[in-house]
């Protein structure tokens, strides 16, 4: 199939719509003509610093206004950009610059003891640090006026359950897609703002700033997140959506007290796992419209959305693939499972991934005919609707049943003393695996009264054997729990 051939995103972006705001950050606001401009110096200044199209370069930055326009530099030249999570240790990122085969890294002063090791365990590459590069006499630099949907614009590496983390590359076409899809979702308006303050080294973050250039769209973007803030800005700013994960909205729902959001604001955008039915119940109360969804680094975001109007009748679901995406679920014996049986999720559209960074083998493993196997375990109801049970590879099987932890940890959350829950198996003479939590809450709970609310809500051999306080669940930037951190935490407590 040809590939389709599309201007460069941001040029067009600048001459259609030039005045109109694209960007606020810490109070400043720039426009699309703004921004395109110093991307133009800046690509000029990564051109003279010796990047050219089609290298693959590392970026280490935090979230800020001189990290959009360093992002967006690089789309106009052609340079791939391999967006590092800034929460990762030197040994993490080194392993992922190796793997990439990034020829530059480019980061700023605040990661400098990091870029040092960096460059001491790398030699073939170079770390440019923005405050240097922005001193340097720009080039001119070499714009790519059009651009193929098939061109790979960034790569993110997932986590993954098992062995080193894989890079994700995610073309023009699957942004493009993803950004078509949310907008067929949520529908589309001239007077749009989305608020970034999640990590734009996440794809959470990286696919607002995508949709802003792609819709003609003002993004606000934070450096971190905070309610207050976040809440001030939606009025100020005139914020219309906002991508959460539940931790940031039950802060938000809980700041605004008696108050209400602004009637201009339409959606708070739900990812990282399911919603407790609590939660949702505080949102209708104050009327916060919560849209459910689940997505993943290869799907560029989001690929399956719920709308606020199903979110009780449906609870718990994330709801139905975008216009543009397909799933379906598999079985054991890989045939079509019937509604309600779990199985496999596997997902197909324009918008997941191609594959994988120099790793054919996994690619051809994990990506069919198009369809990209999760690795996810859910169920379709009568009606389509798709119910996220869990990660395969965290299954605790029990006497032979099958135990999902995010089933037991979403009642472990909706109890009012529990603020987080991490669910992970330990093995049992009897039983082969019993689920052990994990509890972030107030210390006045009583272990005993939670194993009653436990066996009122959960069948007798999905609750939890043992219950240990500590004081935060380890979660990844894209807000999964590492259950491998609670396994070395299992291990310490003494089994």
């Amino acid at each position: 199939m040809e590939a389709q051939i599309v201007p460069n995103f941001l040029q067009k972006r600048a001459f259609l719509t030039p005045e109109r705001p694209a960007l606020s950050f810490l109070g400043e606001t720039y426009t699309f003509s703004e921004v395109y401009d110093r991307a133009y110096m800046i690509a000029g200044q990564l051109q003279a610093a010796g990047l050219t199209g089609g290298q693959f370069a590392g970026v280490l930055l935090r979230n800020h206004e001189d990290s959009v326009f360093i992002l967006l530099a690089l789309q106009l030249i052609d340079v791939k950009a391999v967006i590092l999570n800034n929460r990762l240790t030197a040994e993490e990122l080194i392993w992922q610059l190796d793997d990439s085969k990034s020829a530059f890294l480019l980061t700023e002063s605040s990661f400098d003891g990091i870029s040092q090791k960096v460059v001491n365990s790398l030699p073939g590459i170079s770390a440019i640090h923005k405050e240097a590069l922005f001193r340097k006499d720009p080039a001119e630099p070499a714009l790519i006026e059009e651009i193929s949907l098939n061109e790979v614009c960034t790569v993110m590496y997932t986590s993954g359950t098992t062995g080193n983390p894989k890079g994700v590359l995610q073309t023009y076409g699957n942004h493009w897609w993803s950004a078509v899809g949310s907008a067929l979702n949520l529908g589309l308006n001239e007077n749009d703002s989305w608020l970034c303050a999640v990590p734009i080294f996440h794809i959470s973050g990286y696919s607002i700033l995508m949709r802003s250039i792609i819709y003609g769209m003002k993004m606000v973007l934070f450096e971190s997140f905070h309610e207050k803030k976040a809440i001030k800005a939606i009025s100020g700013e005139k914020v219309t959506i906002m991508s959460v994960v539940s931790t940031m909205l039950t802060r938000i729902a809980g700041e605004l007290k008696n108050e209400r959001l602004p009637d201009y604001f339409r959606c708070m955008l739900l990812g990282g796992g399911p919603a407790a039915k609590s939660l949702l119940e505080v949102c209708r109360e104050k009327g916060i419209p919560v849209y459910q969804t689940y997505g993943m680094t290869e799907t560029s975001s989001q690929i399956v959305t719920l709308a606020p109007e199903y979110s009780f009748s449906k609870l718990g679901s994330a709801g139905k693939p975008l216009f543009p995406s397909q799933l379906k679920i598999v079985n054991q014996n890989g045939g079509i499972a019937d509604p309600e049986e779990a199985g496999e999720i596997l997902v197909k559209g324009p918008n997941v991934t191609k594959g994988y960074l120099n790793r054919e083998e996994e690619t051809a493993k994990k990506i069919n005919d198009g369809w990209l196997s999760t690795g996810d375990i859910g169920y379709v109801d009568q009606e389509g609707f798709l119910y996220v049970l869990d990660r395969r590879s965290d299954l605790i099987i029990s006497g032979g049943e099958n135990i999902y932890p995010a089933e037991i940890e979403g009642v472990l959350a909706s109890h009012p003393q529990i603020w987080d829950a991490g669910v992970i198996g330990m093995k049992d003479k009897v039983w082969g695996e019993v689920p052990v939590a994990f509890i972030a809450g107030d210390e006045s709970l009583d272990k005993k009264e939670l194993t009653e609310y436990c066996l009122e809500r959960l069948a007798k051999y999905k609750v939890p054997k043992k219950i240990i306080m500590i004081n935060e669940i380890p979660r990844n930037a894209s807000k999964k729990i590492l259950r491998r951190k609670l396994r070395e935490l299992l291990g310490e407590s003494g089994k």
